[in-house]
């Protein structure tokens, strides 16, 4: 199992990354990417140490850990620069915080965000049609999530990027031991949202897929 969005104390998450990653270690997971909350003052402090760490424990036997930044609630105008910026830094995964139902987040930022070639856009909320187009156009990931809030617009993702065949991916958006989802429970948020196993399946691929890119 593989989990593509979480968050360490480097944001406003309750672990260091070692926990973090321990902890989804146990729970069955293979591959982890850590993609803490980031803005244009604080992805240069992030994103450097978060490389480092995930060096020195991929040298190691166990979970393979991908450096990630999860850029946050920033201005649609300056997504691109920052997407740039990020890479540069050595982020091997790229998120933008998308437009959840649950959050002020701007207008605009799916689309911006897609536009600018992210990797993954998470919890994008009640995202539109053409924006799902062009996510498939620039093979951007949509996100369905097992967050509390985030994942109450998982049937609206859901149905857009199967009727369009848009790429999905399933992660926990964690930010304490409890977001960790049990691995055999899930297909059950992919289902719920309307999918079938076969659905599921596809997202475990997509995020397999991502993980031999990252780390090759």
């Amino acid at each position: 199992m593989i989990d593509l969005h979480t968050h360490s104390l480097f944001s406003d998450g309750e672990l260091t990354p070692a926990e973090l990653a321990r902890r989804f270690e146990v729970a069955g997971y293979k591959a982890l990417a850590i993609t803490d909350h980031g803005d244009s003052s604080t992805i240069d402090l992030i994103i450097p140490r978060i490389v480092a760490f995930c060096e020195e424990i991929n040298r190691l036997e166990g979970i393979r850990l991908i450096p990630g930044i999860e850029l946050t609630h920033i201005r649609p105008e300056v997504i691109p620069a920052l997407v740039g910026r990020s890479r540069k830094l050595g982020a091997r995964l790229v998120l933008v915080h998308g437009e959840t139902i649950a959050e002020p987040v701007a207008a605009r930022t799916n689309r911006i965000a897609i536009e600018s070639s992210v990797d993954i856009l998470a919890h994008p909320g009640l995202i539109t049609e053409e924006e799902v187009l062009l996510a498939r156009e620039h093979s951007v990931y949509l996100e369905m999530t097992t967050r509390r809030g985030h994942s109450l617009t998982n049937g609206h993702v859901a149905k857009l990027a199967h009727k369009i065949g848009a790429p999905m991916l399933l992660n926990s958006d964690t930010h304490a031991p409890g977001d960790i989802w049990p691995v055999g429970r899930l297909h059950e948020i992919v289902v719920g949202a309307g999918l079938t196993e076969d659905d599921y399946q596809t997202m475990m691929k997509n995020a397999e897929s991502v993980v031999r890119r990252c780390l090759t």
